[in-house]
C-alpha cells in the first residue's frame, strides 16, 4: 500500500505506507494462554495432587504420631485395617448413609425445586427460606438437633404431650437410631440448597415445553418426571455427584459434634474414622489407609453416577 504526498512544486510523490504489524499466530496465542495458566497449574499440583500423593505415601508407613519416628509398613496397615471390625462397621454405616440420604435428598429437592420453578405465590420468599439451613454454621445446626433429640429434648417432650411416651428414646445415644439421626441432619442441611439449584436449572427450560405438555393433557406429576427431568438429566447427575461427595467426606463433622461415633461404633463413618485415627488415636498410617479406601469409594461412586445420569438420546 502506498500514500500520496505533495512535494515542493505541486508534484505528487508516492511513498510506501508503514508496514502493518503481523497478525498474532495461533501458536503465539496458545503460548500466551499456557503462560497465564501456569500459576493455576502450580497451585493445583501443590495443593491438590500433592496431598493426594501424600495419602498413598503415608498409608505405607508406620507413623504413631506427628513427632514420632517413622518406619516403612508396606501392606501392614492394609492388613490391620481389613481385620479391624470397627472399619467394617464404618463401611456399613457409610453405605447406609449414602443409600438412604442421597436418594431422599435428590428426589425431594427435585420435587421442591420443580414447585418453586412454577413460580407459585411467594416463590421468591421461598427461595430465601430454602437457603436458611445453608446459612447456619455446622455447630449451630448440631446444637439445634441436640436440643430436639436429647433425652429431655423437644421430640420426647412432644411425644409425652400427645400420649406417646412409650415411643420416647435417647435418640442420639441409642445404637439403633444414632446413625439415622445423623442422616436426618444431612438431608435437612442439604435439601434446601439443592432445591434452589434445581429451581434455577428448571427456570431455564423453555416455557414452550411445559405448555406443550399441558396441551397434551400431562399433569404436573407427569410433566415433572416425563418432560422436565429428561431435559435436565445431566444437571441432576452433577448435583448428585456434589451431594454424594459432601455426604461421603463431610459427615465427620456431624458425627464429631453429636455422637462421637457411638454408641460403640454404631454411628462411625469412614470419614470420621479417618479423623479419629489421625487426631485421637495418633495412628497416621491407619488413618491414611482408610483415606485411600475413602478416595477409591468416592472415585467409583462418581463414575457410577456419571454413567447412570448420562444422556441417552
Amino acid at each position: 500500500m502506498t500514500l500520496l504526498s505533495s512535494a515542493p512544486g505541486g508534484a505528487s510523490v508516492r511513498r510506501p505506507a508503514p508496514p502493518s504489524p503481523p497478525p498474532a499466530t495461533p501458536a503465539r496465542r496458545k503460548q500466551g494462554g499456557v503462560i497465564l495458566a501456569v500459576p493455576a497449574l502450580v497451585w493445583y499440583l501443590v495443593f491438590m495432587v500433592g496431598p493426594l500423593v501424600a495419602i498413598f505415601v503415608i498409608a505405607a508407613l508406620h507413623w504413631p504420631g506427628m513427632l514420632q519416628p517413622v518406619s516403612f509398613a508396606g501392606f501392614g496397615n492394609v492388613r490391620t485395617v481389613f481385620h479391624d471390625p470397627v472399619f467394617w462397621d464404618s463401611v456399613g454405616n457409610t453405605a447406609i448413609q449414602l443409600v438412604v440420604a442421597l436418594p431422599v435428598m435428590i428426589v425431594c429437592a427435585y420435587m421442591l425445586g420443580y414447585y418453586v420453578a412454577q413460580k407459585p405465590p411467594g416463590a421468591r420468599a421461598l427461595r430465601y427460606l430454602l437457603f436458611i439451613p445453608g446459612l447456619i454454621s455446622t455447630p449451630a445446626k448440631a446444637m439445634v438437633f441436640y436440643a430436639v433429640l436429647s433425652p429431655d429434648g423437644l421430640l420426647n417432650g412432644g411425644l409425652d404431650k400427645v400420649g406417646l411416651g412409650s415411643l420416647t428414646d435417647a435418640w442420639l445415644a441409642s445404637p439403633s437410631t444414632a446413625l439415622y439421626c445423623l442422616i436426618v441432619l444431612d438431608v435437612w442441611s442439604g435439601i434446601g440448597f439443592t432445591a434452589v439449584l434445581f429451581a434455577a436449572r428448571l427456570g431455564s427450560v423453555p416455557d414452550e415445553i411445559g405448555e406443550a405438555a399441558q396441551l397434551d393433557g400431562a399433569g404436573h406429576w407427569r410433566s415433572m418426571w416425563r418432560i422436565h427431568f429428561p431435559v435436565i438429566r445431566d444437571f441432576v447427575g452433577v448435583v448428585t455427584m456434589l451431594q454424594f461427595l459432601w455426604t461421603l467426606f463431610g459427615s465427620a463433622q456431624n458425627v464429631l459434634l453429636l455422637t462421637q461415633g457411638g454408641p460403640g461404633s454404631s454411628s462411625t463413618t469412614l470419614s470420621f474414622l479417618v479423623y479419629q485415627k489421625a487426631f485421637i488415636a495418633a495412628d497416621l498410617g491407619y488413618s491414611q489407609t482408610v483415606g485411600v479406601v475413602l478416595f477409591l469409594v468416592g472415585l467409583a461412586g462418581l463414575l457410577t453416577i456419571r454413567r447412570v445420569f448420562r444422556q441417552n438420546y
